[in-house]
């Protein structure tokens, strides 16, 4: 017998908040796994220890991440569905700090996360980008 717990996990870790999630079922664990909203700064860079590794002009840059975000949720409510539109909207932006090298923008299903072709309830965009050395990630979780 295992004990019932609540976990609570920042939004910022969706994709591992995920994966735990199907392992907690897979092996019938009573733990009830809550995803915490993310925690941003002032400026809306997401909350993260690595934040003290940047330096002011790379933290200045750092949030394009949030920003392209905040792209994607803006065109969504406005209508648009296509994720090339989107995405390159996004990439054009985050783009535009020559500091920030991205690793990856990703459109899947927060159930399982699996490629969505279009924009659905449920649906995760995860950014991640480097600046330096510094690994840094955000997402949103669009709900229609």
């Amino acid at each position: 017998a295992f004990l019932k717990s609540t976990r609570k996990t920042p939004a910022k870790d969706a994709q591992q908040a995920i994966i735990i999630k199907r392992m907690v079922a897979d092996l019938n664990f009573d733990i009830d796994l809550k995803m915490a909203p993310i925690v941003r700064e002032h400026d809306g860079l997401a909350l993260s220890s690595r934040n003290k590794y940047l330096n002011d002009q790379q933290r200045k840059q750092a949030i394009v991440l949030s920003q392209a975000l905040k792209i994607a949720g803006e065109m969504i409510a406005s209508g648009e569905n296509k994720i090339i539109v989107i995405r390159e909207e996004m990439i054009n932006f985050i783009n535009s700090a020559h500091l920030v090298e991205l690793e990856y923008l990703e459109f899947v299903n927060y159930d399982d996360l699996e490629p969505v072709e279009q924009i659905v309830n449920n649906t995760l965009i995860a950014i991640a980008a480097r600046i330096a050395e510094t690994r840094l990630i955000d997402n949103i979780i669009i709900k229609k």
